[in-house]
């Protein structure tokens, strides 16, 4: 018997929810996983909400997309900021629950298969020094960095930087949440040349009005990127 099998008879697979036994390491157990809003079907072509209908060929928008002029292309999502996915969200960026990241990276990696292309840059949209030292870790470049190994591509975790605290957007109504975030992010000095007339790709951990991710957009379109496309782990949907 080898060393593996012996680790699992001495400590079996858990779901990483609810620490239910499961039959292979970083997955859900049924009941989790039935309590987990996975993201299918059709979704806005810029953010990634679900939208109701069959999927009409062409690239389709929320109603938040239709009215926010967002700087970049394209955006997915893998879940919905609910039930489970936000418990499991939370716990993660709370919760020193940074083996989430693992099973997190796969689950976006299936969510942005329509946005994938050679060349890309993957980068996470950065925590201001004083809450990343808090916090200890950034769960946007977990998130990146198990994506990007998952789908072989390049991967900057300190591309952007920034520089002004924006503390917390939560209780903020829409204008004061891009207000707040207004001009807070930039692109570091040493990685611009990285950048330079490439698709890049931003990866957060949750996305509400956009606002975070305008801003980590504007920053990277500023300093020559040719492209930028969105990735979130969980995004906050009206009627979700």
């Amino acid at each position: 018997m080898g060393l593996q099998a012996v680790l699992q008879m001495i400590y079996p697979p858990q779901c990483i929810s609810c620490d239910a036994l499961v039959t292979s390491d970083f997955g859900l157990c049924g009941k989790c996983w039935r309590e987990t809003p996975f993201i299918a079907g059709l979704v806005c072509d810029q953010c990634g909400t679900p939208l109701p209908g069959e999927d009409p060929g062409h690239a389709v928008h929320c109603d938040d997309c239709l009215l926010i002029a967002r700087p970049w292309d394209q955006g997915r999502a893998a879940l919905l900021y609910k039930d489970n996915a936000r418990k499991m969200v939370l716990q993660m960026k709370h919760g020193d629950r940074t083996d989430l990241a693992r099973p997190a990276a796969a689950w976006l990696h299936r969510a942005a298969r329509p946005l994938l292309v050679p060349d890309m840059l993957l980068a996470p949209v950065p925590l201001h020094w004083f809450r990343l030292v808090k916090r200890r870790y950034n769960q946007a470049a977990l998130l990146s960095a198990g994506l990007a190994g998952l789908a072989g591509l390049a991967h900057c975790p300190d591309l952007l930087t920034r520089p002004r605290s924006t503390g917390s957007q939560e209780g903020r109504d829409r204008e004061s949440r891009f207000a707040n975030m207004a001009d807070a992010m930039c692109v570091h000095p040493k990685r611009v040349g990285h950048l330079k007339k490439r698709h890049i790709l931003l990866i957060d951990d949750v996305m509400t009005s956009g606002a975070t991710l305008g801003a980590a957009a504007d920053a990277c379109i500023a300093a020559g990127a040719a492209r930028v496309s969105v990735l979130v782990l969980a995004r906050v949907a009206k009627d979700a």
